[in-house]
C-alpha cells in the first residue's frame, strides 16, 4: 500500500458511524476515536499541513467547532496564524459577520476584524462538508476581510449532499481538497 492509502486507512478505520444521530435516518460520523487515537490524529495534522503548505496559506481558519481542532494544531505544524471563525455573538470587539442560511433556517458567523488582512492566504479547515453552506459563508467572510482564499481542506466530503459544486463558483479555482469522501 502506498503512504496515502495508508493514512486513508487509518483514518477510516477511526471513524465511527452512529445511526440515527441526531435524528432517525442520519448516519453520524463520529471523529472522536480519531481525536483520542494519536497516531491517527498525527496522520490527520500532517495530511493537513502539507495541504496548508502546497496551497501557500499564510493563515489557518478553522470553523466552529471541530474546525478548531483540527485547524490549530496545523496551524502549528504549518508555522502559520490561526484564526477561529466563530457563531455569532461569541468574539469580542470589533467582528466581521456573514449570515446564511440553512435547510431549516439561518444562521451567522463572525471573525475578529483585525485578524485577516490583505497580504494573507487563508485555507479554511472542517472536519466534514455537507451541504457547503458555513463553509461558503467563510469564504465569503474572508473576502469581505481582504484576504485571499488558498482553498479548503476537510477530513470527510459527504460527497452525496452536493457541497463541493455548490463551493466551486465561491473557491473560483482554490483547491477542494477533502481527505476522505464518503
Amino acid at each position: 500500500m502506498t503512504e496515502t492509502a495508508d493514512v486513508t486507512t487509518l483514518l477510516l478505520s477511526r471513524i465511527r458511524d452512529v445511526a440515527d444521530y441526531p435524528e432517525p435516518g442520519v448516519m453520524f460520523k463520529d471523529i472522536t476515536p480519531l481525536l483520542a487515537d494519536p497516531a491517527a490524529f498525527t496522520a490527520l495534522t500532517d495530511a493537513l499541513a502539507e495541504i496548508a503548505g502546497n496551497t501557500g496559506a499564510t493563515k489557518i481558519v478553522g470553523l466552529e467547532a471541530r474546525g478548531f481542532i483540527l485547524g490549530a494544531p496545523v496551524a502549528v505544524r504549518a508555522g502559520v496564524g490561526f484564526i477561529p471563525v466563530r457563531k455569532a455573538g461569541k468574539l469580542p470587539g470589533a467582528t466581521l459577520s456573514q449570515a446564511y442560511d440553512l435547510e431549516y433556517g439561518s444562521a451567522e458567523i463572525e471573525v475578529h476584524a483585525e485578524d485577516l488582512t490583505s497580504g494573507d492566504r487563508v485555507l479554511v479547515i472542517d472536519d466534514v462538508l455537507a451541504t457547503g453552506g458555513t463553509a461558503e459563508a467563510s469564504i465569503q467572510l474572508i473576502r469581505r476581510a481582504g484576504a485571499e482564499v488558498a482553498g479548503l481542506a476537510v477530513l470527510m466530503e459527504l460527497g452525496f449532499l452536493g457541497g463541493r459544486a455548490r463551493l466551486e463558483p465561491s473557491l473560483a479555482g482554490s483547491p477542494l481538497e477533502a481527505l476522505l469522501v464518503i
